[in-house]
């Protein structure tokens, strides 16, 4: 994972979902919830969709959102 420096810019980060990591493309200190527009801090990113391009701001969001799209696990 690539990591803003402390004093970092805030604002909103532009970032490359990738399998298992990301990359910040425009430093930032924070990016959108792509289903509630809630603000997700850098550091606690953990879940996003790569194919889409989208950041979850918590597991249930995710999950729901995956269903939306028809995607499934398994």
């Amino acid at each position: 994972m690539n990591r803003i420096d402390p004093a970092g810019r805030g604002g909103e980060a532009r970032i490359r979902f990738l399998d298992g990591d990301f990359q910040i493309l425009s430093p930032g200190n924070f990016v959108r919830c792509a289903v509630t527009g809630a603000a997700i801090p850098i550091d606690e990113l953990k879940y996003w969709n790569v194919a889409h391009q989208e950041a979850y701001i918590d597991p249930a969001t995710c999950v729901a959102r995956h269903k939306q799209l028809g995607l499934t696990w398994g």
